[in-house]
């Protein structure tokens, strides 16, 4: 398992209309390779408004339409539950993904 990794999880949330959901790992590499049970990650939409938070994927990435990263609605996942491997993030992507997550946590250097 690794960051950038995209993942398929059944019914992510009570509130989630659709029973799978795509989401990308973005927790640091340090905390996936440990024994903590629960990964940060971001949700993949089929919408994508062009916010600064949102990080375009495609058929790239292994998804079947093109989509987006929002990272305004980080969740906390279990590990158990990222099981059904999508793809992965390119290198650009991810800078790009770093650069979305800096912008939707405030931070001052993005």
């Amino acid at each position: 398992m690794r960051r950038g990794e995209l993942y398929q999880v059944q019914k992510s949330s009570g509130q989630d209309p659709k029973k799978f959901r795509v989401f990308v790992i973005v927790s640091r590499q340090v905390l996936i390779d440990s024994r903590f049970s629960m990964m940060i990650c971001a949700p993949i939409y089929s919408s994508f408004e062009g916010l600064s938070t949102q990080v375009p994927v495609g058929i790239d990435e292994g998804l079947k339409q093109d989509s987006s990263i929002h990272c305004d609605e980080l969740v906390s996942i279990p590990k158990s539950s990222l099981t059904h491997f999508v793809g992965t993030l390119s290198h650009s992507k991810i800078q790009a993904l770093n650069q979305a997550l800096a912008i939707a946590i405030g931070l001052d250097n993005p």
